[in-house]
């Protein structure tokens, strides 16, 4: 109910270049961003405009018995920042000195502690009984959790995830093989600096390809902009 009540807003603009001549009218814009039940509300607009919509969601929610969460709920410009499933979306200025700034998806801080507390958790020292094992559970959940990421300006978090899970893993090495001076097991486990057993190598989270999304306005495709036309009947 509430993705209909913001698009009949939206499309009650008109096409864009009315929203356009709206928007330097000083006129609102607004647009909802949803997947299951969280959202995000976009608005092009003043700050009245941005406290006005808390009133005008929790009016379009309360018939549903539903409320917004004061604790998850909160409002931001776009350059402060905020998380949307994961990611951190933030406007920042670009490299160049000319002051333009660009809009940057990268992984959430939340999103970084997550895995790693899952690598903490499967590189602890009785987890796994050998090598071999800790990899297999290991290396689909890395590659997941890149997957997910890689269309955003993860490069610089991936080095990070990389460097962490890499001396994890060698510290679970080490405590595993007390017996083993550091040379024998270089020698055994990280022939070339590549820590692989069983015939599985570990995941390198740092050679994973990074492809960036770019914006495509229009171009992009959509729900309602994919959605199949009723093809024009044969004629006889």
């Amino acid at each position: 109910m509430l993705a209909e009540h913001f698009a009949a807003k939206w499309e009650a603009l008109g096409p864009e270049w009315t929203r356009a001549k709206h928007r330097r009218a000083s006129g609102a814009v607004v647009k909802l961003v949803r997947y299951a039940d969280d959202f995000v509300v976009l608005i092009h607009g003043q700050r009245c405009d941005a406290d006005a919509l808390w009133d005008e969601v929790s009016a379009v929610l309360a018939p549903m018995g539903l409320r917004l969460s004061v604790e998850k709920t909160r409002g931001c410009h776009i350059d402060e920042g905020f998380d949307f499933l994961g990611w951190r979306i933030q406007r920042r200025a670009w490299r160049s000195r000319t002051g333009k700034k660009a809009l940057y998806t990268y992984p959430s801080k939340k999103s970084l502690a997550s895995i790693i507390g899952k690598v903490r958790a499967l590189t602890r020292r009785a987890r796994h009984r050998t090598l071999a094992d800790l990899l297999r559970r290991l290396n689909p959940t890395l590659r997941g959790w890149c997957t997910y990421f890689r269309h955003g300006v993860s490069s610089r978090t991936f080095g990070y995830l990389d460097h962490f899970t890499f001396w994890r893993v060698i510290g679970w090495l080490r405590k595993r093989h007390l017996g083993l001076n550091m040379h024998t097991q270089i020698r055994r486990y990280l022939p070339g600096w590549h820590i692989r057993a069983g015939g599985i190598e570990m995941f390198r989270v740092n050679a994973f390809p990074v492809e960036r999304y770019r914006y495509r306005g229009t171009k992009s495709s959509t729900s309602w902009s994919s959605a199949t036309q009723p093809e024009p009947a044969p004629s006889a």
